[in-house]
This record gives structure tokens, C-alpha cells and sequence, in this order.
């Protein structure tokens, strides 16, 4: 009896741990992926090397193309720089491809991207050979093992690296059995690039004709149909690259805002280290403040008197208006609006009136503000011209901003009416023009008298001074 109730009071045991293991695992094992979520927020580095986003194209002769469309796409973009030339690499199933893998990774860790667009598979529709001598046709199970092994070893080698790559698929082909095949490595690499956690670009649906097939034109990115695709039915012409390389573009693009976006994280650390990055907010304890207490209140009084009002700011001026509003049931109802004038800061300010002279007052125009890289704003002033059409104001007088035509033309979207006989005057049908009378010189019926009148003498010629 004794062994029997030791037996299953030890059953009982193992019972109970095997219930609280299995609550638990699966709370420690969302932990982590939850941790991963709110950790990576964004898909490129907020704050890369230099403040500059480096792209590197590796691939094979469409890769080639890739990189003239994107380095034509970022030539004037600051925060984007894309490498002089291409890194190739001709594809997964090359003889050659361990070699070339780890020639890759040394020019990689050298001097290592941000970003790397990646575009291959031109090249890649070639049996496979094993060690002993077999051969694999294209396609084959075999064959999709050993392309998915290759692009796995690729894609981890530019992972260990920390750099985002965007894997751009491959077009649409002209032949049929090579399209299949295109579409085959499309799902391949697409697999691998969401298990590794890179972006894979689609490019085969933005070169399919309106039936789903192979067309060599197309609409460019104005909308014009043009010429896309070379004469062999695999590679692009110019338009082409630049519209394929519009695809990484777009989703390059949206990552960049929201690396901005992460940019602003909330600060950590305690006071001294809150003092030292923002002393304007620095909070000193009542008890207990010693010597770091009394270096954090003056750090933080200095900040204060530097973020005081400087000499030529103008200071907010902010007010309330009230208005009185009739609801639909008859009751009058009064409605406080706040107007809001902000403060403006002397460089403003001194931008506005740098053209001011004493004896001439300087106009007040609109200010344009547009942001560059690294959080540079470039502004600059806007004075509309003057007009003497509105009320009547003279030559210096100015009209309203709203009445302006670069307003109603340019933010309303009006268009002005056309003068008469001006270019843009469409009135149909055309006015008669009005008939053109030659008046005689002599007329004998109006004057009564057969002679013409004695000619007018010209007005003497004044003398000069001698």
C-alpha cells in the first residue's frame, strides 16, 4: 500500500509540473517576439554612417540596369548615395558561386552599406552538377533545393552584416518555357527573403501588357507609351531601367520616412544625464541636493536665460475673439476662437527685412519654408506685386493676398479671364470687326464748295540758340 500511494503521489507530481510547463512556454516564448516588435520599429537604420543612407547594387547584367535607373533617381537626393558602379555577381549557379560569395563578403565588410539593392537570376537558368557527375534539369526538385540552399548562404552572409537589403524579382521574359522558369526562382528567392526578414520587390506585374503577357512598350512613369524592353525579350532599354528601378524607389522611400520617424526616441538615464542633454527641464529635489544638485539648478537657469527672448524676436501674441452663432433651433450660442501668433525668431525676422532701407519701409511677403536633408529648412520670402486695381490704391498700393492673381491662379486653382483677341480668348463665334471708312481729304458735298480749303500752315520752327 505504501509503494502504491508513493507511486502516485509522484505521478501526481509530474502531472502538475507537465500542466505548469505547458502554461508557461508559450508566454516565454511570445515574450521575445513582442519585445522584437516594438524594438525594430523601422526596416532601415535610423541614423546611418554619416547621416547617409549608402546603396550598393549587386548582380548580374540586369542588375547593371538597376543601378543607372537609381542612380539617376538620387542624383539629387542628399540623404541617398548611391555607389559609383555596380558589385557583380553573376547569378547562384555558377561554378564559381562559394568563390564569389566570399570575395563578396570581404568588399562588403570593407566598407559596408546601408543598403543594398539585389538582382539576379539572368543567368541562373542552367542545369545543375553535382560532385559525382548528375545532372539536374532546370526547375527540378533538386535543382529548387540547391537554389534555395544558395540564396539562403547569400542572403544570412549580408545579414550578419546589418544591412537592409530590398531583393528586386525578376521581369517577365518573351519566351514562354523561359518565363516559367522566371516565375519558378521568383517563388524561391521571394520565400528566402521573408525567412531572412528582407523586403522582396515585385517586378513582374509592372511589366505585363493588359492581357497578362510579354509586351516590349509600355507607359513610362509620365504615362507615355514607350519603349521598354530590348530586342532580345530579357533585358530593359533606358526608360525601362529607370521604370524597374522605381519599384525599389517607392519602398525605399516610405522606409526613409519612417527611419525619420524613429529617429525621435524619448530619453533615458537619470538627472544628471537629463541635465546634461536638456537643462531647460531639469528638476532639482528639495532635500538632499548637494553639489551635483546645485550644478544641476544652474545648468538649468542657464538654459532658461538662453532660451529667453533674444534681442529682434518678436514675442507670442496670442488673443480670443468671440462670435455670436444662431443654432437650428433658434438659440443664440456664443463660440471663443483662439487666434494664435506665434513667436518669431530674429533670423526670421532679419530675413524678412534685409532689403529695408530708412527712407523706404520694407513689405511684409509670404515666407516659403522647404525642409532638405538632415533637417535643414531653407526659407525665403514671397512679395506679391502691387496693383492698383484693388480699391482704387494707386501705383503703391497693394491688394488683397487673396484677390492676388498668383493666389487665385496658383492655391484657388481660378483661371482669369482672357482679354479680348488675347491668345486664350476662345469666345465663339468671333465679333464682326468693326468696317474700317477712309475719310476724303477733300469732300464737296460736305464743305458746299467746289475748292478745297486753304492748307494749314505748320507752326513756326523755334530758333535755336546761337
Amino acid at each position: 500500500m505504501t509503494r502504491t500511494a508513493d507511486n502516485a503521489r509522484t505521478m501526481l507530481r509530474r502531472l502538475i509540473i507537465a500542466a505548469v510547463l505547458s502554461l508557461a512556454l508559450p508566454v516565454l516564448a511570445v515574450r521575445p517576439v513582442m519585445a522584437q516588435e516594438e524594438t525594430s520599429s523601422s526596416f532601415l537604420a535610423p541614423f546611418p554612417k554619416g547621416d547617409v543612407y549608402s546603396v550598393a547594387v549587386i548582380g548580374d547584367d540586369m542588375a547593371e540596369g538597376l543601378w543607372y535607373g537609381l542612380a539617376e533617381t538620387f542624383a539629387t537626393d542628399a540623404r541617398v548615395q548611391v555607389r559609383p558602379k555596380p558589385i557583380m555577381l553573376n547569378g547562384l549557379m555558377r561554378p564559381d558561386h562559394d568563390e564569389k560569395v566570399v570575395a563578396l563578403e570581404e568588399d562588403l565588410k570593407r566598407d559596408p552599406p546601408a543598403v543594398v539593392a539585389l538582382m539576379l537570376g539572368a543567368w541562373d537558368r542552367v542545369s545543375l552538377r553535382t560532385a559525382a557527375g548528375k545532372r539536374f534539369a532546370v526547375g527540378s526538385p533538386e535543382w529548387r533545393q540547391e537554389y534555395s540552399q544558395r540564396a539562403d548562404r547569400l542572403m544570412k552572409m549580408m545579414k550578419r552584416l546589418n544591412i537592409a537589403v530590398y531583393l528586386v524579382g525578376l521581369p517577365n521574359v518573351r519566351k514562354f518555357d523561359a518565363n516559367d522558369d522566371v516565375q519558378m526562382m521568383n517563388d524561391v528567392l521571394r520565400e528566402r527573403a521573408y525567412v531572412n526578414g528582407m523586403k522582396f520587390i515585385d517586378a513582374y506585374a509592372g511589366f505585363l501588357d493588359e492581357n497578362g503577357g510579354y509586351s516590349g512598350w509600355g507607359p513610362d512613369l509620365t504615362g507615355k507609351i514607350v519603349k521598354l524592353r530590348d530586342g532580345d525579350g530579357v533585358y530593359f532599354t533606358m526608360a525601362g531601367n529607370r521604370k524597374l528601378a522605381h519599384f525599389v524607389e517607392r519602398d525605399l522611400r516610405r522606409d526613409l520616412k519612417q527611419a525619420q520617424a524613429a529617429r525621435s526616441v524619448p530619453l533615458l538615464g537619470g538627472e544628471d544625464e537629463q541635465a546634461k542633454i536638456n537643462p531647460g527641464k531639469a528638476v532639482v529635489k528639495q532635500g538632499g541636493e548637494g553639489e551635483a544638485g546645485a550644478a544641476v539648478a544652474v545648468a538649468g537657469a542657464a538654459a532658461v536665460k538662453a532660451a529667453a527672448p533674444s534681442e529682434g524676436d518678436q514675442a507670442a501674441d496670442n488673443g480670443r475673439i468671440s462670435l455670436k452663432t444662431v443654432t437650428p433651433t433658434g438659440r443664440e450660442d456664443v463660440v471663443t476662437l483662439d487666434i494664435v501668433r506665434p513667436a518669431i525668431p530674429a533670423s526670421v525676422v532679419a530675413l524678412v527685412t534685409r532689403k529695408e532701407s530708412p527712407d523706404r519701409a520694407s513689405q511684409l511677403g509670404d515666407v516659403l519654408v522647404d525642409r532638405i536633408a538632415s533637417g535643414i529648412n531653407v526659407m525665403s520670402t514671397f512679395t506679391p506685386p502691387s496693383s492698383s486695381a484693388a480699391g482704387g490704391a494707386g501705383r503703391n498700393g497693394r491688394m488683397s493676398p487673396t484677390q492676388s492673381a498668383y493666389y487665385r491662379v496658383l492655391v484657388k486653382g481660378e483661371r482669369l479671364a482672357p482679354r479680348p483677341g488675347r491668345a486664350d480668348d476662345f469666345v465663339w463665334p468671333r465679333p464682326e470687326p468693326e468696317p474700317i471708312t477712309i475719310k476724303p481729304a477733300f469732300d464737296p458735298l460736305e464743305t458746299g464748295s467746289a475748292e478745297p480749303p486753304p492748307a494749314e500752315e505748320p507752326p513756326p520752327a523755334k530758333k535755336r540758340r546761337p
